[in-house]
């Protein structure tokens, strides 16, 4: 075969190919698009922004707060924060295939999460905090194994936290405060070792912490529990938790003595454990903590204990 029979016919095979992959790209970033239509006839906002701008007379990837990727040319990020928009979160952005980013933040949305979401598998970042939403924090959320970011802080969230967010084994950040989330905080969360930041204040948690909380979280440098009805002792582990910057556990039922453990944290910038029943030993003398849930307690705590 010489080498113009050779090219022509790899040339006959790459063409019928490349119309196919461009074909199937048009018609998966169609889905997007109707994805983000239903979503559009589902909320208002002012001015209509998103009625005027998201038409089907331009680009998905023009419209406002749409990112599509470069190489593929699928929506991967939908940022509508602060946009003061206002309704529920239709099933169809489960549709959304390659998304990466989903934030929602402060607007009006409301209603329960709908389970569709939990097809976005390749999420790494959802964000919903500072919205309406209610109902149960979904046990579907232990699917979006990717995700790094689990923000739902300031809504309506009730009922307990599922053991399968354990399953996101990446997780760096989960907010799920100021909700009405009650029951015990699951001891597998601390088992997520990519954690940083674990904020779970202002609900209704009860319950005691595992005695090996930080045996587990080598990364985590903000603890907040404060504002619960968190009970028992604080763990003598938490002082595994070397790298803690934030700790706060104040306004909970703490009892017992504060363990010594806590003089280990070298990169400590704020301690909260004030309105507990917490006692501190020094010179063999018990002391009760200051009951103060919005100082900073940690060089009193340094002068007390003499590190």
């Amino acid at each position: 075969m010489n080498y113009n029979t050779c090219f022509h016919l790899l040339l006959a095979l790459f063409i019928p190919c490349s119309v196919v992959c461009f074909a199937m790209t048009v018609r998966n970033l169609n889905s997007d698009q109707f994805a983000l239509l239903e979503f559009k006839d589902r909320i208002a906002g002012p001015q209509n922004v998103l009625a005027n701008n998201w038409t089907a007379s331009t680009s998905v990837c023009n419209w406002i707060g749409v990112s599509c990727g470069i190489l593929h040319k699928r929506v991967i990020a939908l940022n509508l924060t602060s946009m003061n928009l206002r309704g529920t979160i239709p099933p169809h952005l489960g549709n959304l295939s390659f998304l990466l980013s989903l934030d929602l933040s402060s607007n009006h949305f409301y209603g329960h999460l709908p389970k569709d979401l939990g097809q976005l598998h390749r999420l790494r970042i959802l964000q919903l905090s500072y919205n309406r939403l209610n109902g149960e924090i979904p046990s579907w959320l232990g699917n979006l194994k990717r995700v790094r970011w689990l923000k739902m802080k300031n809504n309506n969230f009730t009922g307990t936290i599922p053991e399968t967010l354990v399953n996101i084994s990446n997780l760096e950040i989960l907010n799920l405060g100021f909700n009405q989330l009650s029951g015990q905080v699951p001891s597998s969360i601390f088992e997520i070792s990519s954690l940083k930041i674990i904020d779970l204040l202002s609900n209704s948690l009860s319950g005691s912490l595992p005695n090996g909380m930080c045996q587990h979280l080598p990364k985590l440098e903000v603890l907040y529990l404060s504002w619960n009805e968190l009970s028992g002792n604080i763990p003598s582990s938490i002082g595994k938790c070397n790298n803690l910057k934030k700790l706060a556990l104040s306004c909970n039922q703490f009892m017992g003595i504060i363990p010594r453990s806590i003089g280990n944290f070298s990169r400590l910038e704020e301690l909260y454990l004030g309105l507990n029943n917490l006692e501190v030993w020094a010179n063999a003398t018990t002391l009760k903590f200051c009951p103060c849930p919005v100082i900073n307690l940690w060089e009193s705590f340094q002068e007390v204990l003499e590190i």
